[in-house]
Order: structure tokens, then C-alpha cells, then sequence
């Protein structure tokens, strides 16, 4: 890992959180990814599941954690299993953790490793009554792939029949929502990361340079700075690709007069940034351009003012879409017959600013966070508005990571990185 050594009280105490609402007698079983393969001899490279992660620091491929409150023997109660290294794997495939470097990492004691896990997982669940299953309930999850996980809820349904079955998920939508220090100190490295690539790309682009140009000096910046690189495929959209709202091609010139979005964030410690910038090729943004460029920044100001506890996420994009609506009437887009008559299932602002607005961000870009509950402290939202317009050849989105706090307006975690248009065009020249 590139990443420094994390406080493993972090993990002691997400443990102690999520075992305090399991049920009486219940054991708990999470599992790491698998490295997935391409063809022949190749790999995917290993990324962990974020749910062991969360609970132990352990990242590291085969490794298995359990959770067991209520065993009879203390040293059960949490357990870790890893892959058995030796010299040979040292040498192939380079350091695995030992027992003694587990501890250090996780807090966990009990150590062993991964071929005793039958036999122990057996001699546990005579003891206990329900076993909880952790199944991925993200609401934006499209999983195609039979996952580690998927293989041992099968295989444990088929050998403990009269168990209880239970769901890890939504305890750890809950938990994982709400941001520790150590955590929010992790993501404002990501940011700090993502602020370095930024001020790079100000100064390298000009008409002339193509879209994959930019994503090199990102990367390039991200590494150098110990993260492993992009929490998310990149988005470098120049002019009309800025229209396109997943483009990833990234293979296009960037020509004089027209604009760039990028949308791009720095993982680190598998910690996610996320931001978007749109500047202009030439350094220097047309009227037209500014004009929509401080309209989408002025929603993306009011819209950071209302993420505070208490609110709910539907509710925030309505309103949100009141200060849509109201900029785009103020820029010519659409005028009050457009909002009149609109579909209130897709208003008129639907037509130039077509997704939403903020999502969770945490070990994951788009984060646990169960939706229809208030938004709490030490929550982490993106804040995200944009207007695309085909017509005119651009698109403009702006967006921050904020975490929201108990009185007052959200801190912003990217306060540091430019985005007021004449900042842009100043360090541009």
C-alpha cells in the first residue's frame, strides 16, 4: 500500500458499533473481493471490499473477518482469517500480512490462518443461532458477477439450513454514513491530492492538447502524492462531450474557444475525492460562457447551504431544482410557459440539468447512505449542479465534497481548490 499506517482505533471502534446492534447469539461473516481475472495469466489489480475494510484495516486479497459478541471463548468474538504466507509468496508476489502485522493494523488478537476457517466457522456456529449475510442493498448496485461474498452465503445456506439468516447492510449503511474524524482526515487527503492535480492541469492546458494529455498529468500528480489514482473512471469532456454525462473516452483535441470539463478525484487509503471543474481551452472564458459558468456556481453556493441534519435527500433535490429553474430562466433557456406547463415528474429544468445534485461520498465514490433517513453531522455529500447545452456546443458542471455539520453551513473539504471564473482565467495566465 502507498497510503501511511491509519489509527486502528478507527477500526476497534467500528467494530464495537456494528456488533452492538447485532441480534443475541448472532455471528457475523465478511468476506474480501476476489482479484478478478482478464484472460491467460491476467488480473484485475486487487481492489478490497470496503466492508472489511471498514470494520478491520485488512487490505489484502482471500481474508476473511468474524464477528461473534457472544461466543463462549473471548478470543472468538473477533476473529480474523488470512492467506498463509511464506518465503515463496514473498518472493513472487512480495509482503502478506503476518498474525503480529494483522494485530498491529486491525486490534484484532485472534489470528489465524485461512485453511482453519471450516473448522472453526463450524465450531461457532453450533453456538450461535442466526448469521448475518452481507449482500450489497446499494440503491445504485447492478452486480453481474457471482462475488466471494455471493459464493459463501450459498455455501452456508446449504450447511447451516436451520440457521437465522440476517442482513449486515443496512447496519452498515448507518455506520458507514456517518464519518469519524480519522475518516474525514483521510478524504481531505484525497482532496488535497485532487487540489494538486488541478493547479498541474491549469498550467498545461492550451488549444491544442488532447483530452487523455490532461487525464496523464492527473494520474502523474495523483501517484507522486501516494494514491493509487483515480477514485473513479475520469471524465475529460471537451465542448459538445461535455454533454455526454458518463463520457470516458477522453480521446479528443481541446480547441481554442471551447471549454473543458473534467470530472476527476484522488483515492487515498482507498478513500474517495470527488470533483469537477470546467475551464476554458485558451484560459479565458467567453461572456456566454461566464454567464452560464456563475449561474451553475451560484446554485452549487445556496444548494451547500442546505445540507444540514435534518433534511431529507428527495426534499434537498426539489429545492434545489427551484434555484435551477430560476437561473435558467435568468440565462434565456427555458421562460415561465416551459415552467407553467411542466411534467412534474421531469420539470422544465430537466432539460438542461438532467441529473441530481449531491451523493454519500466515503470509502466509496458514491457511499452508503440510506436515503430516505435525515442527513446527520459528519455526513459526507458531493455538491454537484451543472447546465449542458448541445445547442451551444458546452456544458458547465462545478462540484465540492462537503461534510455537514452539527450548527452551521457544511465545511467544505475542496475550499482550497479554485473555481471562481476569474480565479480560473488568472492562474490560466
Amino acid at each position: 500500500m502507498k497510503y501511511l499506517p491509519i489509527d486502528r482505533k478507527l477500526y476497534i471502534k467500528n467494530r464495537k458499533n456494528f456488533m452492538a446492534q447485532m441480534k443475541p447469539k448472532s455471528i457475523a461473516v465478511f468476506n474480501s473481493n476476489d482479484i478478478y481475472p482478464v484472460s491467460a495469466d491476467s488480473t484485475m489489480p486487487f481492489n478490497q471490499h470496503r466492508d472489511i475494510l471498514y470494520l478491520s484495516g485488512v487490505d489484502q486479497e482471500e481474508s476473511i473477518l468474524l464477528l461473534f459478541p457472544e461466543a463462549h471463548e473471548e478470543k472468538h468474538r473477533e476473529v480474523l482469517f488470512l492467506r498463509e504466507t511464506n518465503d515463496h509468496i514473498a518472493v513472487w508476489e512480495g509482503e502478506k500480512l503476518t498474525k503480529e502485522r494483522a494485530f498491529e493494523v486491525s486490534g484484532i488478537k485472534t489470528v489465524y490462518w485461512l485453511s482453519e476457517f471450516d473448522k472453526i466457522f463450524f465450531e461457532l456456529m453450533t453456538e450461535a443461532e442466526t448469521i448475518y449475510f452481507n449482500t450489497n442493498e446499494h440503491y445504485r448496485q447492478s452486480v453481474e458477477t457471482e462475488t466471494r461474498e455471493d459464493r459463501f452465503i450459498k455455501k452456508t445456506k446449504e450447511q447451516f439450513p436451520a440457521h437465522s439468516w440476517a442482513k449486515s447492510n443496512p447496519i452498515l449503511q448507518r455506520l458507514r454514513s456517518i464519518k469519524d474524524a480519522i475518516e474525514i482526515d483521510l478524504l481531505q487527503t484525497a482532496c488535497n491530492i485532487t487540489e494538486k492535480g488541478f493547479r498541474r492541469v491549469l498550467n498545461f492546458v492550451k488549444p491544442g492538447v488532447w483530452e487523455y494529455e490532461i487525464e496523464a498529468e492527473y494520474i502523474h500528480e495523483f501517484v507522486r502524492n501516494r494514491s493509487k489514482g483515480f477514485s473513479y473512471t475520469p471524465i475529460i469532456a471537451s465542448g459538445n462531450n461535455a454533454n455526454v454525462l458518463h463520457y470516458i473516452e477522453n480521446n479528443q483535441p481541446c480547441k481554442d474557444g471551447d471549454l473543458i470539463l473534467m470530472d476527476v478525484g484522488a483515492e487515498y487509503a482507498n478513500y474517495s475525492s470527488d470533483m469537477t471543474r470546467t475551464i476554458p481551452v485558451n484560459g479565458k472564458f467567453t461572456k456566454r460562457q461566464k454567464e452560464v459558468y456563475n449561474a451553475v456556481n451560484r446554485v452549487k453556493v445556496e444548494a451547500t447551504k442546505m445540507l444540514v441534519p435534518g433534511n431529507f435527500w428527495k426534499e434537498y433535490h426539489v429545492e434545489v431544482g427551484k434555484l435551477m429553474t430560476s437561473e435558467l430562466l435568468g440565462l434565456g433557456l427555458i421562460d415561465k410557459a416551459d415552467v407553467q406547463n411542466e411534467n412534474p415528474d421531469w420539470p422544465a429544468y430537466k432539460k438542461y440539468f438532467m441529473h441530481g445534485t449531491s451523493h454519500h461520498m466515503g470509502l466509496d465514490t458514491h457511499d452508503y447512505g440510506i436515503l430516505w433517513e435525515p442527513m446527520k453531522a459528519n455526513m459526507v455529500f458531493t455538491v454537484e449542479p451543472g447546465i449542458y447545452i448541445p445547442e451551444e456546443g458546452f456544458g458547465v458542471r462545478l462540484e465540492d465534497d462537503v461534510v455537514i455539520q452539527s450548527k452551521g453551513e457544511p465545511f467544505n473539504l475542496m475550499k482550497n481548490i479554485p473555481i471562481e471564473a476569474d480565479e480560473i482565467e488568472e492562474l490560466m495566465n
